[in-house]
C-alpha cells in the first residue's frame, strides 16, 4: 500500500504544551510554516508555505485518499493541523501514528528517543529545539516573531531539520516493520481520536466564575495570613517554614502530610497560620486553568485521552 510520510513546522502565539494540539491550531495566529513529505522511499520534499508555495496536487490528493496511508511521529499533530489549514477534517482511518507504535513496544515517545534506542542513522538534528523556539513561537525580543526573510541562514537550516525528521520517521518505521499494530489496535487508536477531535462542550461562564471565586478566595487567605505572620510572601514555603522556625515549630516539609501532622501539635495563631498553608496550596483550582486554557473557538475542549 502506498505511504505518504510527513512532517510539518508551525507557529502559534499559544503553548502547545500547555493548551494541546486542538486550541493551538485553533487561534488565529496559527499557520503552517513547512510541510516536509515523501511518497514511499522517494526523496523528500519540502514546501516552504512562507514563501507562497503551495502543497503538490499528488500531496493534496493523498491527503484525502484513504487508500493512501499517511504516517507521521506523532501523527494527531500532523492531521489535526492540516485539517485546520485545509479547512476540512481529515479521517483518522487512513493515518499510521510511528509514535504510537513505539509506545506498543515500550519505546520512547520521542523521535529523538527512539532514534537513539534504535540508533538510526538519521537521527533527529541537535540545533532542532533551538530552531522551534525561534521560528515557531513568539520572539521574547521585542518582536512578534522571528520571520525566515529577516535569518534566511537560520531558515535553511530549518527546512534540512524538518526533512531530517521524515528521514528519521521513516527509517524508525522500517526498523518496527516486524511488529505491527494489530487490527483491533488500529480500531482503538481511530476511535480515540474520533473521540478527541469531537471533545467535549464546556460551560464557559461556570469555569470563569469558579476561576474568579477561587481568585477573590485566596486573596481574602493570603490577606489573613500576612496579618498573622507579616511576611512579604505567605505563599512562600521557605518564607512560611522560616516564620515556624521562628515560632519555635521544627519542621522540614509543608507538604500537604507534614503540615496536617504538625496541626495535630499546635493552637493558636500557629494552628491558623498552618491552616491557612492547607487551603492555599490547593490545587483542585487548576483543572477549571487548564480548561480555560484548553478552551476552542465552539467552546469545547479536545484531545483529552491518549
Amino acid at each position: 500500500m502506498k505511504t505518504l510520510a510527513i512532517d510539518i513546522e508551525t507557529f502559534s502565539d499559544l503553548d502547545l504544551n500547555k493548551v494541546g494540539v486542538y486550541a493551538y491550531c485553533d487561534s488565529p495566529n496559527f499557520e503552517i510554516l513547512l510541510f516536509a513529505y515523501a511518497f514511499d522511499d522517494e526523496k523528500v520534499k519540502i514546501v516552504d508555505f512562507t514563501r507562497g508555495e503551495k502543497l503538490p496536487k499528488d500531496v493534496l490528493d493523498a491527503l484525502f485518499d484513504e487508500k493512501i496511508i499517511k504516517t507521521a511521529f506523532n501523527a494527531a499533530f500532523e492531521r489535526v493541523c492540516i485539517s485546520k489549514y485545509l479547512g476540512k477534517k481529515l479521517s483518522p482511518k487512513s493515518w499510521v501514528c510511528t509514535c504510537v507504535q513505539s509506545a506498543m513496544l515500550a519505546l520512547p515517545m520521542s523521535l529523538e528517543g527512539v532514534g537513539k534506542v534504535l540508533n538510526i542513522e538519521n537521527k533527529k538534528l541537535k540545533e532542532g529545539k533551538s530552531l522551534i523556539k525561534f521560528f515557531c513561537k513568539p520572539s521574547s525580543k521585542g518582536r512578534s516573531r522571528n520571520l525566515p526573510k529577516d535569518y534566511p541562514e537560520k531558515w535553511e537550516s530549518f527546512k534540512k531539520y524538518c526533512i531530517g525528521d521524515v528521514n528519521a520517521e521513516r527509517e524508525i518505521r522500517q526498523k518496527l516493520i516486524k511488529f505491527p499494530i494489530s487490527d483491533d489496535e488500529i480500531k482503538i487508536y481511530e476511535i480515540d481520536q474520533e473521540i478527541n477531535d469531537r471533545g467535549i462542550l464546556v460551560d464557559d461562564e461556570l469555569v470563569n466564575h469558579a476561576i474568579t471565586c477561587h481568585n477573590k478566595y485566596k486573596e481574602a487567605l493570603t490577606k489573613r495570613a500576612y496579618e498573622l505572620t507579616k511576611l512579604n510572601n505567605p505563599n512562600s514555603p521557605s518564607q512560611v517554614k522560616n516564620w515556624l522556625i521562628r515560632q519555635g515549630v521544627e519542621v522540614e516539609s509543608l507538604d500537604k502530610k507534614s503540615v496536617q501532622k504538625l496541626l495535630t501539635e499546635s493552637d493558636g495563631q500557629i494552628e491558623e497560620v498552618l491552616r491557612l498553608r492547607l487551603l492555599m496550596s490547593k490545587t483542585s483550582i487548576k483543572k477549571y486553568e487548564s480548561i480555560d486554557r484548553s478552551l476552542c473557538l465552539d467552546k469545547r475542549v479536545r484531545g483529552l485521552l491518549q
